[in-house]
């Protein structure tokens, strides 16, 4: 990464560094979410029950969403805030998020709906702007895995050339006619 690049007057590591605090603000978020409401999901899931019971969804279904609701921003949480399976961690967020805004809306309560707006865009910002995401986990992983790739490439490279020049060198003493014919 050089310094000198910048985005629209920005510098790269500003950028870089900007991601990471957004990316553990709306990691600690979804942390504290499902840490919060772990330790009492049935609670969670009653209340849940209560709050849409006048929706078209069938209450088994709300139920079995309840029960996933916890564990799943807890795992989201952990997983955005320290940059591992980012991505994929903010995908599953964004599913997460569809799923909720279904329930809240499908109640008309739309203070909810607008506030899970503004985690959209956060989520939209951060899935979008995943190359910046240089503080991280997942970051340490790649870098190096292409050092060990490029070791491994390299390697490869010196056998490859080697069985080559010996192969080469087998074919010109073991020549076999090119034509031969069968009349």
């Amino acid at each position: 990464m050089t310094e000198n690049k910048t985005y629209i007057g920005l510098k790269q590591k500003d950028i870089a560094i900007a991601y990471l605090l957004l990316r553990i603000l709306i990691g600690v978020n979804y942390f504290n979410h499902g840490f919060t409401r772990i330790f009492n999901i049935p609670g969670f899931v009653e209340d849940t029950v209560k709050q849409l019971e006048n929706s078209y969804f069938p209450e088994f279904l709300v139920r079995i969403n309840s029960y996933l609701v916890p564990p799943v921003e807890l795992i989201v949480g952990v997983s955005i805030t320290v940059g591992l399976a980012t991505r994929s961690a903010l995908v599953a967020t964004f599913i997460l998020m569809i799923i909720l805004k279904m329930g809240v809306t499908s109640v008309q309560n739309w203070g909810a709906a607008t506030s899970m707006l503004s985690y959209g865009i956060v989520l939209f910002i951060l899935l979008a702007a995943n190359s910046f995401n240089i503080y991280s986990i997942d970051h340490l992983i790649n870098k190096r895995q292409t050092s060990t790739n490029s070791q491994t490439t390299h390697e490869q490279g010196i056998n490859n050339f080697f069985i080559n020049k010996f192969w080469k060198k087998r074919r010109r003493q073991h020549r076999l006619p090119t034509h031969t014919s069968f009349r």
